[in-house]
């Protein structure tokens, strides 16, 4: 006879925390959605003002220019982040025989592309129009796609990080690369003048409110 489950005393908060975080996001994203579709005045000038005013030091400064576009479209691509978390989970299946984290780290990652395209053609928001483009982007702009992934990806392998019990100084540099990669992602896609500021900002709240959850499935699901 095996003994009832019953949560370990860490484990029980740490998912409740877990889905409030989750719940707060949400209703975060909610809040920057509602507007975004209605097209709100004061949200709609500010993402021009801020656009304009990135655009012509982005045409000002084309060395910074040239840098932003190598780290976006090579570092912190989309496709770069998913790679990231599929090596991660080969070596959960390799190093420690892990299939349930391993099948979880693509599960999660995979559904945060199919909400990420399902808004894309729901909102259906134009990108910034320039006469003098610095680059150039496909599909619609909201939420930005960048942000998002980097935002998931690095916040799931930060946990997982931690949970497998990374040392200070391992953890210190994780966190500064995570933090640099997902807000860097994020300004480089305004300097660039291929999404407004409330894309970048829908995607981080959007990537973290898909992170909260599926730690709090995997605290529960995880044998």
């Amino acid at each position: 006879m095996h003994p009832p489950h019953v949560d370990s005393p860490p484990r029980a908060p740490a998912r409740r925390m877990a889905a409030r975080v989750a719940i707060a996001l949400g209703l975060c994203s909610v809040l920057l959605l509602v507007p975004v579709v209605g097209e709100w005045g004061p949200l709609m000038s500010a993402d021009r003002d801020v656009a304009r005013t990135t655009h012509r030091w982005a045409v000002a400064e084309p060395e910074v220019t040239r840098v932003c576009r190598i780290l976006t479209d090579w570092f912190w691509d989309p496709v770069t982040m998913r790679l990231l978390g599929a090596a991660v989970a080969g070596w959960l299946v390799w190093r420690h025989s892990d299939w349930w984290t391993a099948g979880w780290l693509v599960a999660v990652s995979a559904l945060s592309t199919l909400i990420q395209q399902a808004l894309k053609a729901a909102v259906g928001r134009a990108r910034p129009v320039w006469p003098d483009p610095v680059d150039s982007a496909h599909y619609a702009a909201y939420p930005s796609g960048h942000a998002l992934t980097a935002t998931v990806v690095a916040g799931l392998l930060l946990w997982l990080l931690h949970r497998h019990g990374a040392g200070p100084l391992l953890w210190r540099t994780a966190l500064t690369v995570a933090v640099i990669s997902v807000a860097g992602v994020g300004l480089t896609r305004i300097w660039l003048g291929v999404h407004w500021p409330s894309d970048v900002l829908a995607g981080w709240l959007l990537g973290a409110a898909l992170v909260a959850p599926a730690i709090a499935v995997h605290l529960r699901r995880h044998p």
